[in-house]
């Protein structure tokens, strides 16, 4: 399962740059500047953990897939769902309720770097 994230990592990626170009073209003049930088906030951290994402499923295809890289891998995923999906939301729709979502997801990343911090740092030497 863990050799997923490299699909999923790059899907992630791509849906972060299609994003990105919406927020740069199509929402400038729509919404105002603190939604246009929460939709910003939500791009930069969305590139981030398609990065990690990617790094986990480029691991799992030369390592013994482990539950700590797993585990990152799923926290990496799930933050970028709450944090990114939320801000987005908040950004489009102004929703406020969903920014008390969003600290979840900066927990689920915080937990997905330190799992993945273990398991690389297990695999040196």
């Amino acid at each position: 399962m863990t050799h997923l994230f490299l699909p999923i990592g790059a899907l992630a990626g791509m849906l972060a740059v299609m994003f990105g170009a919406f927020g740069a073209h199509a929402l400038r003049g729509r919404l105002d500047d603190y939604a246009l930088g929460v939709f910003e906030t939500a791009v930069q951290y969305h590139f981030y953990h398609a990065l990690a994402l990617l790094a986990v499923g480029l691991l799992a295809l030369h390592q013994p897939p482990s539950t700590l890289l797993r585990s990152s891998g799923w926290l990496f995923l799930f933050g970028l769902l709450l944090f990114s999906g939320s801000l987005y939301l908040l950004a489009l729709t102004g929703t406020r309720w969903l920014g008390a979502v969003t600290p979840l997801g900066g927990l689920a990343f915080i937990a997905g770097w330190a799992c993945l911090a273990v398991a690389g740092w297990k695999l040196l030497p």
